[in-house]
């Protein structure tokens, strides 16, 4: 799967994968959580997510990083918010009122850029992915995340043969491997249901 892909995708306006409502499952497992109200958080692949204003109004810093320019000024259009944007050489930041949109390669992300992460949310990144860049996707977040970050995972599993994707099936046995790569940290994980997204929690 190409960046061509979802670009086009966005261009055409073909974004039935994108929620309007905040997604539930963040409102129920994020409590868990226990951060400070100072903490930083990642959304990767944040498209034009409405969760970022609801980490943001938990007091949290928020950093998504997105490929499509349609969908990081999109956010910031649909939620009224008054954007303040700088080119960089590799993102173009977009911010609003404590929300910081970095609009560019995902995998153009360094160390350096993720210092200030304690928390990562991954509702949309990893199901967009086909299982080769899933690896890959696995590979480098972890890489570039500060010691002891916690992630919110929210996946689905269904029979991948009943539909192409994405979203795209995640199965239990890879949602053990992508933990077990970030096993610096404790982690545990809460099955909600077997037709219902899965979420997981790491920990300190």
């Amino acid at each position: 799967m190409k960046k061509e892909y979802w670009l086009e995708r966005w261009q055409r306006n073909d974004t039935a994968f994108h929620q309007s409502e905040i997604n539930p499952y963040l409102r129920e497992f994020w409590p868990r959580l226990q951060l400070s109200p100072a903490s930083t958080v990642l959304v990767p692949l944040c498209g034009k997510s409405r969760d970022m204003l609801w980490l943001r109004q938990q007091g949290h810093a928020v950093l998504g990083v997105e490929l499509s320019a349609i969908a990081a000024q999109a956010f910031f259009t649909e939620n009224k918010l008054v954007l303040h944007s700088d080119a960089g050489d590799r993102f173009t930041h977009l911010e609003a009122n404590g929300v910081h949109v970095w609009c560019g390669d995902f995998f153009d992300l360094t160390a350096q850029d993720t210092a200030a992460v304690s928390t990562v949310y991954d509702r949309a990144a990893l199901v967009a992915l086909p299982p080769d860049m899933r690896q890959r996707y696995a590979h480098h977040l972890l890489r570039i995340l500060p010691l002891g970050t916690r992630i919110l995972l929210v996946t689905l599993d269904y029979l991948q043969h009943e539909m192409a994707g994405p979203p795209f099936a995640v199965s239990f046995d890879e949602e053990l491997h992508f933990m077990e790569l970030a096993r610096k940290s404790r982690c545990y994980r809460n099955r909600i249901s077997s037709h219902k997204p899965r979420v997981f929690r790491s920990a300190d």
